[in-house]
C-alpha cells in the first residue's frame, strides 16, 4: 500500500487513481436520490420489524435528560474491556449508554445493567442477519436518540479528538452546532502490542493503550465512494499483515460516529456509511480542514486468539465469512503486527501532527 498521510482531517490529494477525493463530490441525480432515499426508508422499517427481538432488561432512558449525549452499542462477551471503555467515554462526556447484549457468557450483562447511566437490552438473535447489530441500534435510535448527539461505538473503540483530555464531549458538539454541523467523521486506528498479540496480559479496568502502544501511521489508502459521497479509507497493521494479497478486501477504516441524530437518519454499513448523504461529509472539499477525530482501536489484546477462534466458528462478523476464514487462522496463530516501522503512540498532538486527525477550527 501506498503512504498516504493526507487522511480524513485533511483531504488535500492522495487516495486511489481515479477517485480523487479532493475534488469536490456531486450531487446524485434524481433517480439515485430517489434511490437512496428509498435505501433509507427500507432500512428504517426493517429496524422497527426487528423491534421485538430485543428485550428490555434494565431500562433506565427516563432519567435522560434532553441535552445529553448518547451512546449505543452492541456487545458479545466484552467483559474484559468494558470497564476501561466505560471509564474513558463518561470522562469524555457521554451521559447515558443503550447496550444491546447478544448472548454474552463472561459476565457483560450483569456489569452493564449493574451501571446506573446503562439501559440494557438482550437479544439471542443472529448478529449477521440484523446487519450485524444496526437493526436492533437503529430501533434505539429512533426510540431515545432524536435531537441527542449520539455515539455509536464498539467496545474495543475509545474515541479521542483534538484537546480531548481538556475539552469535553460536550463542548466539541456545542462547537458543532453553532457551526451548522451535524456528524464528526474518525478514522479507526488500530493498536498492537511489541510483540505477539496473544502474549501481553490485560487486565480489565487497566488502560489498554498501556500494552497496545504502536500503531502504523502512513500505509493508508483513501478514496470517495458514491453514490454516498462517503469515505473508504483501508490500510494500517490488518491491511499489511493479513490482506496485503488483495488489499482491497482489508477491513474499513473510516467512520461517523458522532451524529446529531434524527429519527429519520440511519447508518447503512456499520458507522462507515449514513442515510440522508449529507452526513457523510466529514471532509473539506475545497482543500481545507474539518474537525475530526480517531477511534482508537483496541481488538489486538491478549484475548484476540481465543475470540478470533469463537467467531471462526460462530462466522457471524462478516457477511462473506468464508472471505475472513484465512483472516481469523492468521490471527489464531498469536502474530506478531510490530515492524521497525511502526509508530508509537505518544499522544494527541502527535497523531495530529501525523495527519490521522483534524481540528479543522475546533481549538
Amino acid at each position: 500500500m501506498a503512504p498516504d498521510r493526507t487522511l480524513p482531517g485533511v483531504i488535500r490529494g492522495g487516495g486511489s487513481p481515479g477517485a480523487d477525493p479532493a475534488a469536490p463530490s456531486p450531487p446524485p441525480d434524481l433517480r439515485t436520490a430517489y434511490r437512496l432515499r428509498w435505501r433509507r426508508r427500507r432500512l428504517l422499517a426493517r429496524a422497527i420489524a426487528k423491534r421485538r427481538q430485543i428485550v428490555p432488561v434494565v431500562d433506565r432512558t427516563r432519567t435522560i435528560a434532553p441535552d445529553a449525549i448518547l451512546c449505543f452499542l452492541c456487545v458479545r462477551n466484552e467483559a474484559q474491556r468494558l470497564p476501561w471503555f466505560l471509564r474513558h467515554t463518561r470522562a469524555l462526556g457521554v451521559a447515558h449508554f443503550l447496550a444491546v447484549d447478544n448472548d454474552s457468557t463472561d459476565g457483560t450483562a450483569e456489569l452493564l445493567a449493574g451501571a446506573d447511566d446503562v439501559s440494557l437490552w438482550r437479544t439471542g438473535a443472529s448478529y449477521r442477519l440484523s446487519r450485524f447489530g444496526l437493526d436492533w441500534l437503529t430501533w434505539l435510535m429512533i426510540r431515545h436518540g432524536h435531537g441527542h448527539w449520539c455515539l455509536t461505538l464498539d467496545a474495543d473503540e475509545l474515541l479521542v479528538y483534538p484537546n480531548w483530555p481538556t475539552r469535553p464531549l460536550q463542548a466539541l458538539t456545542e462547537w458543532l452546532d453553532a457551526s451548522g454541523r451535524e456528524m464528526m467523521g474518525a478514522l479507526m486506528l488500530d493498536l498492537y502490542p511489541r510483540g505477539p498479540v496473544g502474549d501481553a496480559p490485560y487486565a480489565a479496568g487497566d488502560d489498554p493503550t498501556d500494552i497496545l502502544h504502536w500503531f502504523d501511521a502512513g500505509n493508508h489508502m483513501i478514496r470517495r465512494q458514491a453514490p454516498m459521497g462517503n469515505l473508504w479509507v483501508q490500510g494500517g497493521p490488518r491491511a499489511r499483515a493479513f490482506f496485503a494479497a488483495e488489499p482491497r478486501r482489508a477491513p474499513t477504516l473510516q467512520k461517523v460516529p458522532l451524529v446529531k441524530w434524527n429519527r429519520r437518519y440511519v447508518y447503512v454499513n456499520s458507522t462507515h456509511a449514513a442515510l440522508p448523504r449529507r452526513l457523510n461529509a466529514i471532509y473539506d472539499e475545497t482543500g481545507g480542514e474539518e474537525v475530526t477525530g480517531l477511534l482508537l482501536h483496541t481488538k489486538f489484546l491478549d484475548q484476540i486468539v481465543e475470540k478470533s477462534q469463537e467467531e471462526l466458528m460462530r462466522g457471524q462478523h462478516f457477511a462473506n465469512s468464508a472471505l475472513y476464514t484465512e483472516y481469523y487462522r492468521r490471527i489464531i496463530e498469536n502474530p506478531t503486527l510490530w515492524t521497525p516501522r511502526s509508530t508509537r503512540l505518544r499522544g494527541w498532538r502527535h497523531l495530529e501532527a501525523l495527519g490521522l486527525m483534524s481540528r479543522g477550527g475546533w481549538i
